[in-house]
C-alpha cells in the first residue's frame, strides 16, 4: 500500500473543510448530517472521521480556521479591515458564521470552546487599539476594551446582515464612519 504523504493529508483535510462549510452553510449545522457531508465531500464516512472526531470537531475546525485569519488580519490591518473583506466572503463563509452565531445561544459546550477560540481576536484588537493609541490614531477619552468591545458588536452585526443578503452598497461609508468613532479627532480625514 503506498504510504500517504503530509501535503496529501493536508489537501485531503482542506478539501474535506472546504465542503463542509459548503454543507454547513446549505444545510444548517443539524441539517449537515453525516450523508450529507458525504455527498458533499465525496468521501466515506470513515475518511472524513479519519481527519475530524466528529461532526462538531469538523464544524469547529472550519470556524477555528476563519478565528485565526481574523485575527491576523486584525493583527496586521485592524478589526475594520475585516468587516471591510465582508464584501468578498462567500455564502459559505457567511453561513458557517451564521451557524456559529446560533450554536452559541443553543449549546452552552459549544459557547465555552469557542470563547476560548474567541480570545484570540480579541487580544489582537485589543493589542492594535493600543499600538494605534500610542500612535496618536485611537481616541484616548475611552477605554480600550470598550473600543474592542464597539468594533466586534459592529462586526457581529455586518456578519449577521451580509448573511441574510444584505447589499454592500453603502458599506464603504457605514466602516468610514465606524472608523471615525474610534479615531482621535485630528486624525479623521474627510
Amino acid at each position: 500500500m503506498p504510504k500517504v504523504t503530509e501535503d496529501q493529508l493536508a489537501a485531503r483535510r482542506g478539501a474535506i473543510l472546504d465542503a463542509a462549510r459548503r454543507a454547513f452553510a446549505r444545510h444548517g449545522y443539524e441539517g449537515a448530517t453525516v450523508k450529507v457531508l458525504e455527498a458533499e465531500t465525496g468521501l466515506s464516512r470513515g475518511a472524513i472521521f479519519h481527519h475530524f472526531r466528529d461532526k462538531e470537531a469538523l464544524f469547529l475546525a472550519l470556524a477555528e480556521d476563519d478565528a485565526a485569519r481574523t485575527a491576523a488580519t486584525v493583527a496586521e490591518y485592524g478589526l475594520v479591515q475585516v468587516m471591510r473583506d465582508l464584501r468578498e466572503k462567500d455564502a459559505g463563509w457567511l453561513g458557517v458564521q451564521l451557524e456559529v452565531r446560533r450554536k452559541l445561544r443553543t449549546d452552552p459546550e459549544f459557547a465555552e470552546r469557542w470563547a476560548e477560540r474567541q480570545q484570540q481576536v480579541r487580544a489582537a484588537t485589543e493589542e492594535r487599539l493600543v499600538r494605534q493609541r500610542e500612535a496618536g490614531v485611537v481616541r484616548t477619552d475611552i477605554p480600550v476594551p470598550i473600543l474592542a468591545d464597539f468594533l466586534r458588536l459592529v462586526l457581529d452585526g455586518l456578519v449577521s446582515s451580509r448573511a441574510t443578503g444584505m447589499p454592500v452598497d453603502h458599506l464603504d461609508g457605514v466602516l468610514d464612519l465606524v472608523e471615525d468613532a474610534v479615531r482621535t479627532p485630528s486624525t479623521v480625514v474627510r
